[in-house]
This record gives structure tokens, C-alpha cells and sequence, in this order.
């Protein structure tokens, strides 16, 4: 796997992630901008309504049309929030030349073709289609609607939004209800336009590659017509954190078979090398099978039907995740507590790191068999202006000890207990 960067204009970059494992390429372009109360719900409807058509292919089904006469080639969109970021998300994949049918076609540079232009050259009608706006509105109120029906990511991101509140990070990545009356299509693409010269554009090619690839992109009409601009992102370094002294707790009551504990911790590191230590940190204490909220909160006191926890890098912080019966709430709190103490003790053998660093790297070399996992460890190098290899990144993992363990362990603190009962 070869990757290579390049600046097209300034806050416009394209990448090329070269690699002969796959038969087939990975387009990506990603859309980000800082996360705000006013446009997160305008977002939302955006990365819906881009999907809808474009310039020459004015509808889905217009769209579906083209990607089956291109070899059966797929296209997807999403929405990401990243850190204090909002990423909107679109993907072409498709068969790579080298194993068409025909010789001499060009599926590669057809499909960079196409999703730019679903990108950057949307189908408009004095503004987006009236149509077409009502209906991704109605489908974003069914999405923020029914946030709650899964109650285990419910519970995770009221923990999140009380952690966070009255900051970007603490807002849903969908946006809200009462934002929704407020848009119609000329005011979305008004809105659009100031977003599409504003935000950090990122363009990802995975795949057999050709050397003039940059060029044939900096080349395209959609390209040429996008100004220059410093972006309006936020990089994510944060790191010194504040730790709480008293924990906040929350309480909520819905209609749950099944109670559930999350605990939002805070990290405090004084330089970025220390969040390869915050791997393992999280590794033994809930980010495997042999870690201590499995084996002790689960397995032997039988306490959680599910107990782990996992890091966020982006913010720094590790959110213990337990689903519990309501009346094992005291117990439970105090056994999880208990872990985050041990682990400030020491109380964890060698033989625990190697385990973590072991099923750590192994996730890493995942990184290499998947195309899209590719194009995300990249792309997260990219926001966090942190460029480093993929063996790097193991040599890091391999280097923590036991003491630089402790280290982070001392400097972790409880900020948010969020308990969502019956």
C-alpha cells in the first residue's frame, strides 16, 4: 500500500492510497466543517439531498442507471461527526480497469467524473427540488425521531451531549426538529454554496492508480471552478484536559428492559505520543475479552450483560459501556469504579499489555484488507495533521511499558455517570 498527497488548491487535497489487493477502486470525497448549532441540522439534509441527482443525472434512479451501465458500480453517502467536526461522506466503487471486459475503457476516471459532479454539481431548480427537499426533511425528523429506538447509542450520546453541552461535540450529528420548518430549496442551496467554498475538501482514490491521476483531477471542470479557501475545520489535538474533581451524574427514566451505565471519562496527556499509551490503557480496562469490565464486571460478578469500554481519540476521552438489570445499578458503579483504580495501582500484569498490544496491532494490519478502512486511518492522518505510517504505528503500540500505562491510568478522571433506567 503506496499513499500518497497532494494539494490541488489550497484547503483542496487529493489522495492516492496505491495498492494491487482488490479488483476493484474506492472513490471517496469528503465534505468538513465545524460542527455548530446553527447549520448541524442543515448538514444533515445537505449530505441527504446531494445524493439525489445531479446536473446530468437528475434523479437516484438516473444516477442507479449510470452506475450499472459502469460495470455494476456502487454509490453510497454518509454523515460523520468527527471530533468538532461534520463530515458528509460519498463513495463511487467500482470493477478496476485492469479486470474489464473490453480493454481500453476508463471506468476509474468515469467514476471520479461522476461523483465529483454529484459533489460539486447538483441537479437545482431555482434552488434544490422542491420534492426532493421535503422528502430528506421527512426522512432526517424520522431519523432524529427515532434516536431513541436504539437505546444502548441513545444512552452513549446523552452521555456524550451532557459531557459536552453547550459545546459542538455535545450536539447531535443529525441535527434537530425544530430546524426543519425553517428550509426550502433556495435557502439549502444558498446555504450550500457558502459550505462547498468554505469546508476542507478531501478526494480519495484507492486502488491500481495511474501516474496522471493527480493531473486528470486537477483537470476537471468541477475542480477548476472551486476557489481557494482556508478551511473552516477544527483540528483535533486536544489533549490537556481539565480533570473533574466530582463526577457529574444523570439520570434518566424511558421504558427499558434493561439499564444502561455509561461512564464519561476524561484524559489528561501532556503530548500526542501519549494516546498510543491511552490504547493499551483502554485495552485492559474494557476494549477486549480478557480486559477487567469483562472479566470482572461480567464474567465473575455477573453484574453487566455487556461491559466493555472504548477510546475516542478525536476528543480524548474513554466511555465505560455496561448493560446492567436497573436494581444492580449501586454495585455495578462500584465495581467499575473499583477498575479505574486498579488500573491506577498497577494492578495489571505484563502478560495483560502484551495481550493488548497483540490484539491492537492485529486490528492495525486489518487496516491494509479493507479499502474503505484504508481510506478512514488516511483520512483521520489528514484531520489530525499527525501523518504517520501504519508501521509506525505498530512500532508505537510496541514500545508502551507498563509504567507509561500507570502514567495515563493517574491522569484519567470520571467526569459524566449517565444512567438511562425504567
Amino acid at each position: 500500500m503506496e499513499y500518497k498527497q497532494t494539494e490541488l488548491k489550497k484547503g483542496i487535497n487529493f489522495h492516492t492510497i496505491h495498492t494491487d489487493k482488490f479488483k476493484t477502486n474506492l472513490i471517496a470525497i469528503f465534505l468538513t466543517t465545524a460542527l455548530n448549532r446553527e447549520n448541524v441540522t442543515k448538514n444533515a439534509v445537505i449530505s441527504a439531498l446531494l445524493r439525489r441527482g445531479s446536473k446530468t443525472m437528475p434523479s437516484q434512479e438516473e444516477i442507479s442507471k449510470e452506475m450499472e451501465e459502469m460495470y455494476g458500480a456502487s454509490f453510497d453517502c454518509g454523515l460523520d461527526k468527527t471530533g468538532d467536526n461534520q463530515v458528509l461522506k460519498f463513495y463511487i466503487e467500482t470493477i478496476n480497469d485492469n479486470f474489464l471486459p473490453q480493454k481500453g475503457e476508463d471506468i476509474l476516471e468515469t467514476s471520479i467524473e461522476k461523483l465529483l459532479e454529484i459533489v460539486l454539481d447538483p441537479y437545482i431548480e431555482e434552488g434544490f427540488k422542491t420534492e426532493y427537499v421535503e422528502q430528506e426533511k421527512n426522512n432526517i425528523r424520522q431519523r432524529i425521531e427515532g434516536k431513541i429506538d436504539n437505546k444502548a447509542k441513545y444512552a452513549m450520546d446523552r452521555c456524550i451531549e451532557e459531557m459536552y453541552k453547550d459545546q459542538p461535540f455535545g450536539l447531535y450529528r443529525f441535527g434537530y426538529l425544530e430546524d426543519l420548518d425553517k428550509m426550502d430549496g433556495k435557502n439549502l442551496y444558498n446555504y450550500y454554496q457558502e459550505l462547498i467554498n468554505t469546508c476542507k475538501i478531501d478526494i480519495f482514490v484507492s486502488g491500481i492508480i495511474k501516474d496522471d491521476m493527480n493531473q486528470i483531477v486537477k483537470n476537471n471542470d468541477n475542480i477548476k471552478k472551486l476557489k481557494e479557501r482556508t478551511p473552516n475545520y477544527k483540528i483535533p489535538k486536544e489533549l490537556n484536559k481539565n480533570l473533574m474533581e466530582k463526577e457529574k451524574v444523570v439520570t434518566e427514566s424511558m421504558e427499558v428492559t434493561q439499564g444502561k451505565l455509561i461512564l464519561g471519562l476524561d484524559v489528561h496527556l501532556e503530548k500526542e505520543d501519549l494516546r498510543y499509551d491511552t490504547l493499551i490503557y483502554n485495552s485492559i480496562l474494557g476494549g477486549s475479552a480478557n480486559s477487567k469490565m469483562f472479566q470482572n464486571v461480567r464474567e465473575k460478578a455477573h453484574l453487566a450483560y455487556v461491559a466493555s469500554s472504548s477510546y475516542l481519540r478525536y476528543k480524548n476521552n474513554i466511555f465505560v459501556n455496561c448493560g446492567i438489570e436497573i436494581a444492580n445499578y449501586e454495585k455495578a458503579l462500584a465495581l467499575i469504579k473499583q477498575q479505574i483504580e486498579d488500573m491506577k495501582k498497577g494492578e495489571f500484569t505484563e502478560e495483560e499489555i502484551e495481550n493488548a498490544k497483540k490484539g491492537i496491532i492485529a486490528t492495525i494490519k486489518t487496516i491494509e484488507d479493507e479499502q474503505d478502512t484504508g481510506i478512514t486511518y488516511y483520512f483521520g492522518q489528514e484531520l489530525s495533521q499527525n501523518n504517520i505510517s501504519i508501521e509506525e504505528y505498530m512500532e508505537k503500540i510496541e514500545k508502551v511499558t507498563k509504567d507509561d500505562v500507570i502514567h495515563i491510568a493517574e491522569n484519567i478522571a470520571i467526569h459524566t455517570i449517565y444512567f438511562l433506567k425504567n
